[in-house]
């Protein structure tokens, strides 16, 4: 019930009067909302329509090289001639049905795991961090299964992104939620640790430990032992994105109130049941908008691997538009870059309101 009269007080009101009423109302119901009006109305009459004619009336979407543009619009023969590689990265032409396949994949097992009232939520969100990267791993790496092994060094544009991200979030939200516990610890060396882990990890700027990882872990290995460049660039970000988790989820459980766990402690329950039914569940959902906001950073942070080798989607660009075929269409290629991951971001953005949403009504 009081999820249904919160939903009818969230629709918004039929406005009388039509569009013009409702832009009086909202846009000029005060001077001040009215010059502001006027100026970004101003401002978009001056951006828009030559932007709209640089990249969509007077641009070009075919060509082999950058001679078949007249240098009127864009140049998007870049994207459309390169967008494979954009992709892939260096992956064998007649493997990348394996990239697909996972991607498929991906979104099979996401799909029942974010969506809401389902009656097996938790299976399928364990499925995702636990089966799928086991199934992806062994697509995309080959070497079993009759499927031909592909170097990582072969890995690369907006796959590569996807897979340090997925990792990275996977094996860092478990860890920071552990150190964010042993960070409120009662036993001292417990919280020590704890506490170190995540200020050295939070006080070191990212590129710095990528640099570490790649140039630095290979002087401390015994001779003729190698570590995948791959590996240690997810390990570095896992490690560094666990430290934030973990002050994200510290914050979540400073507002869970303490007579909630001092109620489940009442009845007898054990102090991982308390943390893991009673107190975390609450936790992690008054920081939701911090998880996102924290994946969000890392999933747009996978572009500095390409400062050590690993040729992601800003590598790959950089490449494309280092060719002699397609020199100096730098705007187009970062134009393209941005626009991925805007939109990429900008999806996770729209799920986590749309969840925060859901478990508000929840509550009321």
């Amino acid at each position: 019930m009081a999820t249904t009269i919160l939903a009818e007080q969230r629709r918004a009101p039929a406005v009388p009067g039509g569009a013009l009423t409702w832009a009086k109302r909202n846009l000029f119901d005060t001077p001040g909302n009215a010059v502001m009006t006027a100026l970004m109305l101003g401002l978009f009459a001056l951006v828009i329509p030559p932007l709209a004619r640089w990249a969509l009336i007077n641009a070009t979407f075919e060509g082999a090289s950058r001679a078949a543009c007249d240098g009127a619009g864009a140049c998007w023969a870049l994207i459309t001639a390169r967008f494979p590689s954009f992709i892939y990265g260096r992956y064998p032409v007649d493997q990348r049905w394996r990239v697909d396949l996972a991607f498929v994949l991906l979104a099979l097992f996401a799909v029942p795991a974010m969506r809401e009232g389902g009656r097996h939520r938790g299976f399928a969100a364990l499925a995702l961090v636990v089966i799928f990267p086991v199934i992806a791993g062994v697509l995309l790496v080959g070497g079993a299964f009759g499927l031909r092994k592909v170097d990582t060094n072969n890995w690369g544009g907006l796959m590569l992104n996807v897979v340090l991200a997925f990792v990275a979030v996977a094996g860092s939200l478990p860890l920071g939620i552990l150190l964010a516990l042993g960070r409120r610890s009662e036993l001292r060396l417990v919280r020590a640790v704890s506490i170190g882990f995540i200020e050295l990890w939070r006080g070191v700027p990212l590129l710095t430990v990528l640099f570490m990882g790649m140039v630095m872990l290979p002087l401390f290995l015994p001779g003729g032992v190698t570590v995948d460049s791959l590996l240690r660039a997810m390990i570095v970000l896992t490690l560094f994105t666990s430290a934030y988790m973990a002050e994200v989820v510290r914050g979540g459980l400073q507002g869970v109130p303490a007579g909630q766990s001092e109620a489940a402690y009442s009845m007898g329950m054990s102090y991982w049941g308390v943390q893991a039914l009673v107190v975390m569940p609450q936790a992690l959902r008054l920081v939701i908008p911090a998880i996102v906001n924290t994946v969000i950073d890392l999933f747009k942070d996978t572009t500095l691997v390409t400062i050590v080798g690993l040729f992601e989607l800003l590598g790959t660009t950089n490449q494309a538009i280092k060719d002699p075929a397609w020199l100096g269409l730098a705007r187009e290629g970062y134009s393209f870059t941005a626009l991925v991951f805007f939109f990429c971001c900008f999806g996770m953005s729209l799920y986590s309101r749309r969840l925060e949403r859901r478990l508000a009504a929840g509550r009321a």
